[in-house]
């Protein structure tokens, strides 16, 4: 059923391992590099290029055509203007989910089947799918579920949690079932000396070894307001705009015994409220709402029963632990979830991830984080104070 496959070579060894298997298993492969981004960082180069050298030094390498596709329009107007917004108005979105969303999972898979008539895509992400690692248990008009990878500490699923449901089911990931290891091993095995200690690209694929606040300047203008001390409600300090800060992160304002923190956004006043202490009670909460949740394979039937609520896992951060928590489905179709746990710097405008086994159900964009255990008035307890209480429970 499947024999031509487009794969998306980014430059580096998990695609490139990802196209070398297929061939072997006797698949008809060609390479497609992706170039969503164009402009050149302040050194005069774009990392786009270096990526797109190795790209067809692979394809070259194991013998598979190589072709170059433009998403740059593309992922301006449906990403970038996007995150630019966000940021502007206090929020912090995850341009990675939105990358795989609207351009791998959309534009790249409406390319491949149209244009380069493929049977299927494959991709190097760290996932597995119902369907097999090379859709050896395709169903035609069935649903696929999306579950996570072998390699836990690889797992991305957390940024296919937007992928639309159509596409999915055409795409192999046959990196699923291994580790991140025995890949390495294999590259080295077949030749790829050029790229197996390539350094790995992480954060915002556009923005590079940049400093954030530098880049987003030049899209962004300033507009100033203050930092708040919460407790007291004095002014500590400057800043020049919303789109230089995400909750959590700490200010490094001088002259003050200990470090401040940001805990919130204000967009009537354009002040960032701010609180002293990376683990200061306001920038933990156990309750979020979220705007209406997107369910990659079906809606879990526990939220169409009579009392619209779930039990199972969630994540906010792809290298976070997954944590047990209760989803609530609102007459609005919004989830109000509740943490086993009090998390620190829940953002709004990030997704909530949520999961139940193995497999990763969908996501929602967070809306609402709160009431913080400031006001709730209660405490965080440190690594000692939560021993030290187990161990009174114990006797």
């Amino acid at each position: 059923m499947f024999k031509k496959i487009i794969v998306g070579i980014s430059g580096g060894i998990d695609s490139a391992v990802t196209a070398f298997l297929l061939k072997n298993k006797g698949y008809d492969v060609t390479g497609v590099f992706m170039k969503n981004w164009d402009i050149k960082n302040e050194t005069g180069k774009c990392q786009i290029d270096e990526d797109k050298e190795h790209a067809e030094w692979i394809c070259k390498k194991l013998k598979i055509p190589f072709v170059e596709v433009n998403f740059v329009k593309e992922y301006w107007n449906n990403i970038f203007c996007y995150l630019t917004e966000q940021y502007e108005n206090g929020y912090t979105p995850n341009p990675d989910i939105l990358c795989n969303k609207y351009i791998k999972f959309d534009q790249f898979f409406n390319f491949a089947r149209t244009k380069l008539q493929a049977d299927a895509i494959a991709t190097g992400h760290y996932a597995k799918t119902s369907f097999g690692p090379y859709l050896e248990h395709f169903k035609l008009n069935t649903n696929v579920k999306l579950l996570q990878a072998k390699d836990l500490g690889k797992d991305q699923t957390f940024f296919l949690c937007q992928v639309p449901q159509q596409a999915l089911r055409y795409f192999m990931f046959p990196l699923g079932n291994y580790l991140k290891k025995d890949v390495k091993k294999i590259a080295e095995e077949i030749g790829l000396d050029k790229i197996v200690h390539k350094k790995e690209s992480t954060g915002i694929c556009f923005i590079g070894k940049r400093n954030f606040q530098n880049f987003i300047s030049e899209y962004i203008s300033d507009k100033p307001g203050d930092f708040i001390d919460l407790d007291n409600g004095k002014v500590v300090g400057k800043h020049k705009g919303f789109h230089y800060w995400t909750v959590g992160q700490n200010v490094k304002l001088g002259g003050y015994p200990i470090a401040y923190f940001i805990y919130k956004k204000d967009i009537q006043s354009n002040n960032i409220i701010v609180v002293k202490g990376t683990n200061h009670p306001a920038l933990y909460t156990d309750f979020i709402i979220t705007e209406t949740p997107y369910w990659i394979s079906s809606e879990p039937n526990e939220l169409n029963s009579y009392y619209r609520t779930m039990c199972c896992n969630f994540r906010f951060q792809h290298r976070d632990s997954l944590i047990s928590c209760i989803v609530h489905k609102n007459l609005r179709n919004e989830l109000m979830i509740r943490i086993d746990q009090p998390l620190r710097s829940l953002t709004e405008g990030q997704f909530v991830v949520l999961y139940k086994g193995e497999e990763c159900l969908g996501s929602a964009e967070i809306s609402f984080c709160g009431p913080s255990y400031y006001f709730l008035e209660q405490e965080i307890m440190n690594d000692n104070k939560l021993k030290k209480q187990i161990a009174n429970v114990s006797v």
